[in-house]
């Protein structure tokens, strides 16, 4: 009697996939990469925002009035420089709209913030505050008088 080959073989173990095999370092790069997005996303978002600022009329109007102004450049010193994150609101639905800004500035001898409040009208801006903080004093210097309300040119 000759021997017959065996036609039943035993099935191989298959071999375990990528994610179960390295799955203790590949989840937590997965969140770190996920919250590395979610960072980014965040981040591109405030220099847009921090961007369209700079751009806008109230903004580079108020930076050029304090930039001018004798008593905050014998505060601050020059360059005087805008800061990053300025803050507060600003709302504009075509000719009209508002805005209330901090924009933080630095010098060569200090820190200060210029508070601006303005409106829009009839597509131009009107400042109805303007005015800067040097840090560490209470006094305000007027860049523009409240009783006295300036355009704010392009």
């Amino acid at each position: 009697m000759a021997t017959s080959p065996n036609l039943y073989q035993s099935p191989t173990a298959s071999r375990p996939g990528w994610l179960s095999r390295n799955w203790k370092w590949a989840v937590p790069l997965g969140l770190f990469l996920l919250m590395l997005l979610f960072a980014g996303f965040i981040g591109s978002i405030l220099l847009i925002l921090e961007t369209s600022f700079q751009h806008s009329d109230f903004y580079v109007q108020g930076l050029a009035r304090a930039r001018a102004n004798p008593q905050v450049i014998e505060k601050l010193g020059q360059p005087i420089t805008p800061g990053w994150f300025s803050s507060g609101s600003v709302s504009v639905s075509g000719p009209t709209g508002d805005a209330n800004i901090s924009i933080p500035i630095s010098g060569p001898k200090g820190k200060g913030t210029i508070y601006v409040v303005a409106k829009k009208s009839a597509g131009e801006w009107t400042f109805l505050k303007l005015e800067v903080e040097i840090e560490g004093q209470r006094q305000r210097i007027q860049l523009v008088k409240a009783a006295e309300t300036t355009p704010a040119e392009n």
